[in-house]
């Protein structure tokens, strides 16, 4: 038995090692491709080789024609699963947003205080030295000056 835990791009190397008779373990029915239609060419792909594919957290396998019906139909029901929560998600995100939620980093460097640094009359590399801040992050601070400090 062949067990590949977490690989990014897993195929082609499971491809290559599989053997007739071999059982692929696999943790979770949507892991095993991106879609229906890729899983689907998997499991025929694997069937052709002699090669089985047994879900560990949904208890079934491909091993027989009733294995692969279960999958296939699995599968579809997994991949409308993951879009409609996708589109939960993007929703969910776009009312946030609507709210004046900010996404990203808070801001770590202070803005004016560069500036001010800088209208005082120190270099950059002063003001990246006094700031714990690197030289590259004073330029942007510079070039992103507030209308005020122009």
């Amino acid at each position: 038995m062949l067990s590949f835990a977490f690989l990014l791009d897993f195929k082609p190397l499971l491809r290559l090692k599989v053997e007739k008779g071999d059982v692929i373990l696999v943790k979770k029915l949507d892991r095993l491709g991106r879609d229906t239609a890729d899983m689907i060419d998997l499991i025929k792909e694997f069937d052709r080789l002699g090669v089985f594919i047994r879900f560990l957290d949904d208890g079934i396998s491909t091993e027989g024609a009733m294995g692969t019906l279960v999958v296939t139909i699995l599968s579809a029901v997994a991949q409308a699963e993951r879009q409609r929560l996708l589109k939960r998600t993007n929703e969910g995100r776009l009312d946030a947003k609507a709210k004046g939620v900010k996404f990203g980093r808070k801001p770590t460097v202070d803005k004016k205080k560069v500036c001010t640094l800088y209208d005082q009359g120190f270099g950059v590399t002063a003001i990246a030295q006094k700031l714990k801040i690197g030289r590259s992050t004073v330029y942007k601070a510079l070039r992103q000056r507030e209308p005020e400090y122009t």
